[in-house]
């Protein structure tokens, strides 16, 4: 687990309190490899991280998020687990781009973040342009996005930013993932959050979508009733 302790000066602190400089150099000095990495953005306890590193050895997980309380736990838990391609990040997401250099991500998972339904602060959403533009700052061209999510409003402004974005390509939206068969096994995988959306009845949905290779994504679109 690494954090960053001064938004303002961000830089990264490791194991016993040591400065880490691992941008660019995250596959070599940290995993020991050149698989490609995948980030997974408000990763709460980290479960989706730990379970991806565990389904897919092939590839390199960082788990980011800025409650240390939570982001621990999946830390914990990758350590038990003996999960070598796995590793979590304390930091504001906005500043992602101080700590990842430009095309050394290949995915992002966005799972169940805070979706500010007020419209005031509809900039802090995460798939906001704004944070877009972070993303194309750190991800690989043609590198997915991914979203899962509970809320049927930040679906839905997720889908119109796409659409409203030349750069951006749909490749699959699915407003209710559990009506029929998974389209991806990945998407299995639950939350702490998504276990008690589910318990209330809600319905769970999916955006999958590039955002900085426009004309190479497919438009596969799994559209049920919301």
């Amino acid at each position: 687990m690494f954090e960053c302790y001064d938004f303002k000066q961000p830089s990264l602190t490791g194991a016993d309190m040591e400065t880490a400089d691992l941008k660019g150099r995250w596959q070599e000095a940290y995993f020991g490899n050149k698989n490609p990495i995948t980030l997974e953005l408000a990763c709460g306890g980290g479960e989706y991280t730990v379970a991806l590193a565990q389904r897919f050895p092939e590839r390199n997980f960082i788990g980011v998020d800025i409650k240390g309380n939570r982001i621990w736990k999946g830390a914990k838990t990758a350590l038990e687990r003996g999960l070598s391609n796995a590793a979590f990040l304390r930091t504001r997401i906005e500043i992602i781009d101080h700590f990842i250099a430009p095309g050394e991500v290949a995915e992002i998972w966005i799972t169940f973040p805070d979706p500010f339904p007020r419209a005031s602060k509809e900039n802090r959403r995460l798939t906001s342009p704004f944070f877009h533009e972070k993303y194309r700052q750190i991800l690989q061209p043609g590198g997915l996005v991914h979203l899962k999510h509970d809320d049927p409003d930040f679906y839905h402004f997720t889908l119109e930013t796409i659409a409203a974005d030349p750069r951006c390509q749909l490749v699959c939206h699915d407003d209710d993932i559990y009506a029929g068969a998974l389209k991806f096994p990945e998407l299995a995988i639950q939350t702490l959050y998504e276990s008690f959306h589910l318990a209330a009845g809600k319905k769970i949905k999916y955006v999958r979508y590039t955002i900085n290779d426009p004309g190479t994504a497919k438009n596969d679109t799994i559209q049920r009733n919301s």
